[in-house]
């Protein structure tokens, strides 16, 4: 490929690309790079394997350490298994792609983008996702492209392109916008409790710049004589199609319309529509056309049916305007709620139910040493909030090997992760490191939003004070030319046979999270703004159902929680409570039975589950570090005497000596006479002299001064 150059202005920021001079053998490569980060983006594609009936996509996110001039940590030293954060990037690149390829196309095809170099301005996701585009385009791969992808932030009241990393964080608003020239073809956000229109303001800003992108990508391959790659579809055989079509329709339609119908029941009576169908081409002579196409290609009947039963239900909801369940398109399943399901040490429950999809969160509360620490290019380096989905085969009634978590259960976890942080107590508020784990028991749609629901009411039960609660819906959509059909609230069926799954997240004040995928190649404005505009109400009728069960934090955590007390030492007198190797805090840990965690900015969290047991950790803490003046009286004792004095430990860990002359009004032959190891004297700091050395008395200590001593002491 010809290597080029090229810059593109937009907002306010550029972004260079270079192509032609990094991976030659790849099918199209290109470096993007704004500021500091450069990311590398290559598409390639193989020929399609036999007996594949899906696009085989497979788009990788790779991170390497030296682009932020770091080594990895760990035994060997090098990159493993891929972070979580780099998975959620592969996700936000694979989404909007997706889409844009032809149904048809059975190729192998691979896109990999790895970061560079990286500064912490400049975030290289949006980066890929563009490149990715640019790179399928530059291999000549069948695409309905070009798509591009920009990041919109809030910066006081106003939207700002592709933030920093500081301006997202500081800000209300991190949203991803991507689209094609069709119009918006994916959405990501995380927002501060924005109102509808302020997040329809901003998808449309980030929109109006992804325009400008995709012009100057279709300028670059002109530039570079390149035509975008649009294929015709195979030519099919359309007698297969019409004959399954005229012996099914009828009994598919009265099946769609048996609304009491369960999903199994539904399922289940497709299955013997389609069993009858395979008897009747069974029956048909050797050389009918039809048995003939059945015979070549094995997956031709079971996936002609699909699309069978996938129109007769589009239509159902267009002509009718009416689901397979019977609902209204604006109208929620059933729900239910339930807190506290799980007994003794689970610190928090939530069972939420929609239709079939039943979801239940557990709440765990944990310690500051608890919090994920982070080995990625990401400037933040650790998690105090994390959100877990699990995703069992029982939960569709199926059976398969159980992994580690995909890429489908990272993603989930971490949306309903981003719609649960803005109403989350502050860390000097709330120390604690919360995790929740949302076990999807039964999946029928939406088990994401479920999660979010689920969440809500589990971390209202462990007592964590949530500013708000939060609740959330998915949004569908069936289009068939100019008609569109917005459903709220979709189930398993709507998903897999719509166009668009869009899931709203947010408080009664407003939105936290948004995740929009379409299935076409974008939507326009206006239907974007009115799903998220008919999610709210559904939103709020979920979020009244929800405080049916709980409708505010509760008072007092459990009592298997840990207690956690949090406050602030001098930095500089952390050596002297960690002590050497670490001896003192040890200690403090062995006499009190709590755990320490110190930062290095001196914040102090003890926690215990007892917390009486904390607040003697807290105290032996604080008369480490604590500070006296001269004049201050203490109750101490004598822990070691030499010839010229003895020395008291007047607090824990603190201690100081007492001169031959000051212990008594009168001449002291031998120390001995006066005070032995073990005994308990009142002392007075008489002076700290310029070496940080403690002298005591036990000369003009007033009896009230002795009193109050005592009582400190608890003596």
């Amino acid at each position: 490929m010809q290597e080029f150059e090229k810059t593109i202005s937009f907002g306010g920021r550029d972004i260079h690309l270079r192509g032609g001079l990094l991976a030659p053998q790849a099918g199209g490569a290109v470096l993007v790079r704004s500021g500091e980060t450069a990311v590398l983006v290559t598409a390639t594609r193989s020929a399609g394997r036999q007996g594949i009936d899906f696009l085989p996509l497979l788009v990788d996110y790779e991170e390497r350490l030296y682009a932020a001039g770091r080594i990895p940590g760990g035994f060997l030293r090098r990159e493993g298994r891929p972070p979580e954060r780099a998975t959620l990037i592969c996700r936000l690149i694979d989404r909007p792609m997706r889409p844009l390829f032809p149904q048809w196309l059975r190729d192998d095809i691979q896109i990999v983008a790895t970061t560079l170099a990286m500064d912490e301005l400049v975030p290289p996701d949006v980066l890929a996702a563009t490149g990715a585009s640019i790179a399928v385009l530059l291999a000549k791969i069948p695409f309905y492209g070009p798509m591009a992808a920009v990041r919109v932030g809030l910066v006081g009241d106003d939207f700002v392109i592709n933030p920093t990393y500081k301006e997202v964080e500081n800000g209300d608003l991190d949203l991803v916008v991507a689209g094609s020239p069709d119009g918006v073809i994916m959405v990501e956000a995380g927002a501060n409790q924005l109102p509808e229109a302020d997040v329809i303001e901003a998808i449309d800003f980030g929109y109006e710049v992804v325009q400008d992108l995709i012009k100057a990508q279709l300028e670059l391959i002109k530039e570079l004589g390149i035509e975008i790659v649009k294929e015709q579809e195979p030519a099919t055989d359309p007698t297969l199609a019409t004959f399954i079509e005229e012996k099914t329709s009828a009994a598919i339609k009265e099946v769609l319309k048996q609304f009491s119908l369960t999903k199994p029941e539904r399922d289940e009576k497709l299955d013997i529509i389609k069993d009858e169908l395979v008897t009747t081409i069974d029956a048909l002579e050797d050389e009918s056309p039809i048995k003939v196409a059945v015979a070549e290609n094995g997956k031709a009947l079971g996936n002609t049916y699909k699309s069978v039963t996938k129109k007769l239900m589009r239509q159902q909801i267009i002509d009718d305007k009416v689901r397979v369940d019977g609902r209204q398109l604006d109208q929620v399943r059933p729900i239910s709620c339930q807190v506290g399901l799980l007994p003794r040490r689970v610190h928090g429950t939530g069972l939420f139910q929609r239709g079939l999809t039943q979801v239940m969160s557990v709440t765990t509360l944990g310690t500051p040493g608890d919090a994920q620490m982070m080995d990625d290019l990401h400037p933040d380096d650790e998690k105090r909030y994390l959100h877990h989905y699990n995703f069992p085969p029982y939960s569709v009634g199926e059976t398969r090997p159980m992994r580690s978590p995909g890429r489908r259960e990272i993603g989930h976890g971490a949306l309903a992760e981003r719609a649960l942080v803005p109403v989350l107590p502050p860390q000097e508020e709330f120390p604690y490191v919360i995790r929740v784990v949302s076990e999807v028991l039964s999946s029928n749609g939406s088990t994401s939003m479920g999660s979010v629901c689920g969440s809500t009411l589990s971390l209202m039960d462990a007592g964590v004070p949530i500013t708000k609660p939060v609740s959330g819906a998915a949004m569908g959509l069936i289009k068939e030319g100019d008609e569109v059909r917005i459903l709220t609230d979709i189930q398993g069926i709507e998903d897999f046979l719509g166009d668009m799954d869009f899931k709203v997240a947010g408080t009664d004040t407003g939105i936290t999270a948004l995740q929009m995928d379409m299935k076409i190649t974008g939507l326009p404005m206006t239907v974007i703004a009115d799903a998220i505009n008919q999610a709210r109400p559904a939103r709020l009728h979920i979020l009244e159902k929800m405080l049916g069960a709980i409708d505010q934090p509760r008072t007092e955590l459990s009592p298997y929680a840990p207690r956690l007390i949090s406050f602030k030492i001098d930095p500089e007198m952390i050596g002297m409570v960690i002590g050497p190797g670490g001896k003192k805090i040890k200690g403090i840990t062995e006499q009190t039975g709590a755990k320490v965690d110190i930062n290095d900015d001196g914040t102090v969290t003890v926690s215990a589950i007892e917390g009486e047991k904390a607040l003697q950790a807290k105290a032996l803490i604080e008369a480490i570090v604590f500070k006296p003046s001269a004049g201050d009286v203490f109750v101490g004792k004598v822990v070691r005497v030499i010839p010229i004095g003895a020395f008291v430990e007047f607090m824990p860990g603190q201690d100081g000596m007492i001169h031959i002359s000051q212990l008594a009004d009168y001449r002291v032959a031998k120390v001995e006479d006066e005070v032995n190891v073990g005994d308990e004297v009142i002392v007075k700091v008489r002076e700290i002299d310029g070496r940080g050395r403690i002298n005591l008395t036990r000369l003009n200590i007033h009896p009230d001064e002795a009193a109050a001593a005592r009582a400190a002491a608890g003596v």
